[in-house]
């Protein structure tokens, strides 16, 4: 058969111990078997091959050999195919391929069992009340999590592959009666546009060719980890990207107040997960405005009135103010760096050389003045209070942008500075969807639910950003 020389040359078989390869007799014809031996389940490969072996026992139409294997696969999912290139990926992405000597295709049968953790819950997605699993590296559990919770017939899955060397898995996920098809047309057409050997870092290579992004450091998709997240931003008219090998999930469109959700706030009442949305809130802008506005005044003191004059410095220290932030921070940076690279054992101990060595004897020394120290402390609790981790980093550098501006030029350098930032977000556009909706384009009734965490019997409409095609959740309560 010209099939094994084609494998042999193709996949590299007696080359690459992990590509399988079985040859056996039924019925006086060679039938092959081609699987990856790390992407299979074995005992489902060996009952396979048990099913074929007794066809020699029970039956003797050589002519209708074919058609009496493919109803000896004891499996749900047997597609036949005739393309070598298509055979080739199946077997490389974990199925088995069977061919029989005379037939011009082959049949493929789905035994994928990929290595993977269980789902479990995200560590920067955590709930005190709610589910405790999460997306794991498998694009097939992934969806089975998706559907567990949008059991609707409605719900589509639509895989697509992407990479020229790494065949990646990727699965667009969407209500057909919901989200709008101008949207789902558009995601589909540019994933299909990417050329590439492969995406290694799985989504995040995905995300860098379907955004245009050039130097934007504010991040224009949203990533979750969370199965009952992606079920409710599907339910609002959103598009989910699924990658192979990534436990994260792109949410598309979305906008600079969709960084700002989390899930905690709607495991609590109404009122609670208000207060909570809105402390989240003011960690927000404390990450991004509290070191320039502080450093401002701590500037120019006549800015403050009498009573608040106690927020200027006390004790300057031997380094010029603006130059003791910049050091703060980059040393916030190095300790959660250091702190994503230190084993769990020894995170406490870093933690105390951190708060106990560096910090107060950076004081003592004269490095540091002890209000530097708090408010560079304040701003860096605002930052993980940021429940996207990419927001956060993103503010991490505007913030930076507006100390230097304040410290450069003062009042004018905070204006200008804070109109650029403004500028900036205005004309930022995700799959063109303007990022600072709803407050431009304006629109009053999403403003409520952004400060407001509405009871979920009264949230009867979509977001209109998304352009749903079903407008309505649920039908509207008799007041």
């Amino acid at each position: 058969m010209q099939n094994k020389s084609y494998m042999e040359e193709r996949l590299g078989i007696g080359v690459s111990f992990d590509i399988g390869f079985r040859e056996i007799i039924i019925l006086k014809k060679k039938v092959q078997i081609y699987y990856v031996t790390g992407l299979c389940d074995t005992s489902v490969i060996q009952e396979l091959m048990k099913k074929l072996i007794e066809i020699n026992d029970f039956e003797s139409n050589i002519r209708k050999l074919p058609e009496i294997i493919e109803n000896r696969l004891v499996h749900q999912q047997v597609d036949p195919l005739q393309t070598m290139d298509e055979i080739s990926d199946q077997i490389l992405s974990g199925l088995v391929a069977i061919f029989v000597d005379g037939s011009r295709t082959a049949l493929i049968v789905d035994v994928r069992k990929y290595p993977g953790r269980t789902p479990e819950e995200p560590d920067t997605e955590k709930v005190i009340r709610g589910s405790r699993d999460g997306y794991t590296e498998n694009i097939i559990e992934n969806t089975a999590l998706t559907r567990r919770r949008l059991r609707d017939e409605r719900l589509r899955h639509e895989m697509l592959k992407v990479g020229e060397r790494s065949k990646t898995d990727v699965c667009i996920s969407y209500l057909q009666d919901i989200a709008d098809d101008g949207l789902v047309k558009y995601i589909k057409d540019k994933i299909s546009e990417i050329k590439v050997d492969g995406v290694t870092m799985a989504d995040k290579t995905i995300d860098e060719f379907f955004i245009d992004r050039k130097w934007n450091h504010y991040p224009l998709v949203r990533y979750t980890e969370r199965p009952d997240v992606a079920a409710s931003h599907l339910l609002e008219g959103h598009v989910l990207i699924i990658v192979d090998t990534s436990p994260s999930v792109i949410i598309l469109p979305t906008t600079f107040f969709h960084h700002l959700q989390h899930a905690e706030e709607y495991r609590q009442t109404p009122a609670v997960g208000t207060f909570v949305r809105l402390i989240r809130y003011l960690g927000v802008f404390a990450s991004l405005y509290l070191l320039p506005l502080w450093l401002l005044f701590a500037m120019d003191p006549t800015l403050l009135p009498k009573e608040l004059a106690f927020i200027g410095i006390n004790e300057e220290g031997n380094v010029p103010i603006v130059l003791q932030i910049i050091l703060a921070e980059i040393g916030i940076e190095f300790l959660r760096m250091a702190a994503i690279h230190t084993p769990t054992p020894l995170s406490t101990s870093m933690g105390l050389i951190a708060a106990v060595l560096i910090g107060q004897i950076a004081i003592d020394v004269g490095l540091f003045s002890p209000e530097v120290i708090l408010y560079v402390a304040v701003s860096a609790i605002g930052t993980y209070v940021t429940p996207s981790y990419e927001l956060s980093v993103a503010n991490k550098l505007t913030n930076l942008f507006l100390i230097l501006a304040v410290g450069f030029f003062g009042v004018i350098g905070f204006v200008v500075g804070f109109s650029i930032q403004l500028l900036y977000l205005v004309n930022l556009k995700s799959l063109k969807t303007p990022f600072l909706w709803p407050f431009l384009p304006f629109n009053s009734k999403a403003i409520m639910h952004i400060f407001l965490r509405i009871p979920v019997p009264y949230s009867n409409e979509r977001p209109s950003i998304v352009h749903p095609k079903n407008n309505y959740r649920q039908p509207k309560r008799k007041s």
